[in-house]
C-alpha cells in the first residue's frame, strides 16, 4: 500500500506522509488549516486551556485544541456561541478545534445521570440544571460550535462494569454512531465515531469492526486510560486498532503522559489529548526530556538553572527552577502559569520529536530513549499515574 494513501471526506483530507514498522506521520486537512500528526491538542474544557491565552498556544506551536460540547451547552449557553459564530470567534481563536460530544459526562458525572437508548438526561455540576442530551442534539451543539472535527456522542463504560454492562454500552454507541451520521454535520466538519467494549478484547474488536463499516472520516478509541493497568491499556488500544481502517486517523481519548502516547504511536495512533501535562503543572511538576521534576522540592530552591536547558520556552528562557519554586512555595498563581506554559511547550517539542523520528527512521530508538526517561529518569517525579490520564478531562 502506497505511503502517500488519501482519504477524502467532504472536501477535506488525510494523508499518511511517513512510516516507521506502523507507525505513521500524516497531515490533517481541516477547515481550519493543516495539521501535523502524530498531534497533541490541549484540553479547552470551557473554552479555555486553563491558564493559557490563546496568542501563546500558538506561540508554543498548538495546532489545534479540545473544547466539550455538553459544558459549553451549559455555560456560557449556545446564544452566546452564536453571537460569536460559533467558538473560533468566541475564543479569538483560529487554529483548529476538536469538540467532545458530551460522552466522557456519561462516565465522569455518573451520580447525576439517567441514560436510555434515546439518550442521557445529565444534571449540571455547576448549577443544578438539567439537559437532555441524544445523539442529534449532541450534533446540532456541536454545528452551532462550528468545530472543525466533531464527536459522535458515546456511551463511556466504567472499567469495573460486568461484560453484559459493556455490551449494553457498545450496542448504545453503535446505535447512537449511526443516528449521528444520519443526522450529519455542516459540510465543513468531520465526523468521528468512538469505539468502546469495555475491558473486553472481544467487544473491542466488535466495536472497531461495526464502526468502520460505516463512512465516518476518523475514528476514535474512547473508554481506556480510566485507571485500568496501563499494560491492559495497551493490549485494549492494540486489539481496537487492529480492526479501525488503516486509512483514516485514530485518536486515543484522553492519552498524554509521554511514555503512553510513545507506545500508542508505535501502534499507528495519530491524535491524543489530555490534562495531563496542565494538571501537573497546577500541581509544581515540570516535565522534560530526562523525566518530570517536582518544583516544589526543597532541592531547587537555590538552583539557577531553567527548568529545562535545552528548551526554547519564554519560561526556561527567563526564568530559574529556584524562581518558580518560590512561587509555588508562597502560593503564587503564576507558578501555575508557567509551568504549564512550560509543560505545553515540552509536549509540542514531544510531538515534533516523534515526527522527525518516524521520518527520518530512527523511531524505535527515539521510543526507548522516551521510555527510560520516564521509568528510570533523572527527574524526582516520574509518571508512576500514567494509568488514569482521561479521569479530569
Amino acid at each position: 500500500m502506497s505511503d502517500s494513501l488519501q482519504h477524502r471526506e467532504q472536501g477535506l483530507s488525510f494523508e499518511i506522509t511517513a512510516r516507521s514498522g506502523t507507525a505513521r506521520v500524516g497531515k490533517l486537512h481541516t477547515a481550519h488549516g493543516v495539521f501535523e500528526t502524530p498531534v497533541f491538542m490541549p484540553v479547552g474544557t470551557n473554552a479555555n486551556v486553563k491558564l493559557m491565552r490563546v496568542d501563546q498556544l500558538k506561540e508554543i506551536g498548538v495546532q489545534i485544541l479540545l473544547g466539550n460540547s455538553y459544558h459549553l451547552a451549559v455555560k456560557p449557553g449556545l446564544d452566546v456561541i452564536k453571537l460569536h459564530r460559533g467558538l473560533h470567534g468566541f475564543m479569538g481563536w483560529n487554529g483548529g478545534i476538536l469538540t467532545d460530544s458530551g460522552g466522557f459526562q456519561v462516565f465522569s458525572l455518573k451520580e447525576l445521570r439517567q441514560i436510555d437508548d434515546d439518550g442521557v438526561m445529565i444534571k449540571s455540576p455547576v448549577d443544578g440544571s438539567k439537559l437532555f442530551l441524544t445523539p442529534e442534539f449532541s450534533i446540532d451543539i456541536q454545528k452551532t460550535l462550528n468545530s472543525d472535527i466533531v464527536m459522535v456522542l458515546d456511551h463511556c463504560p466504567s472499567p469495573n462494569d460486568s461484560y453484559e454492562e459493556a455490551v449494553r454500552s457498545l450496542k448504545r454507541t453503535q446505535y447512537w454512531a449511526e443516528r449521528s451520521l444520519k443526522h450529519g454535520v455542516n459540510s465543513w466538519q468531520l465526523l468521528f465515531a468512538i469505539a468502546q467494549g469495555g475491558v473486553y478484547e472481544d467487544l473491542r474488536r466488535l466495536s472497531a469492526q461495526k464502526l468502520s463499516e460505516l463512512p465516518f472520516s476518523g475514528f476514535a478509541i474512547g473508554g481506556l486510560s480510566l485507571g485500568e493497568e496501563f499494560e491492559k491499556t495497551l493490549r485494549l488500544a492494540s486489539v481496537t486498532l487492529e480492526s479501525l481502517p488503516e486509512e483514516k486517523p485514530r485518536y486515543f481519548m484522553g492519552g498524554g503522559s509521554p511514555e503512553l502516547i510513545a507506545h500508542l504511536v508505535e501502534m499507528g495512533v495519530d491524535m491524543f489529548d489530555s490534562v495531563f501535562p496542565t494538571r501537573l503543572a497546577r500541581h509544581g511538576a515540570a516535565l522534560t526530556f530526562r523525566g518530570r521534576l517536582n518544583i516544589r522540592s526543597a532541592r531547587y530552591k537555590n538552583d539557577l538553572k531553567p527548568i529545562e536547558e535545552e528548551c526554547d520556552c519564554t519560561v526556561c528562557r527567563n526564568h530559574s527552577r529556584s524562581y518558580i519554586h518560590h512561587l509555588f512555595d508562597r502560593g503564587e498563581v503564576l507558578g501555575g502559569i508557567l509551568l504549564t506554559h512550560h509543560n505545553l511547550r515540552f509536549m509540542m517539542r514531544f510531538m515534533q520529536r516523534l515526527r522527525d523520528s518516524i521520518a527520518n527512521g530512527t523511531f524505535s530508538e527515539y521510543k526507548k530513549e522516551v521510555i527510560d526517561s520516564y521509568v528510570k529518569g533523572e527527574g524526582d517525579g516520574l509518571c508512576s499515574d500514567i494509568a488514569g490520564d482521561a479521569l479530569s478531562r
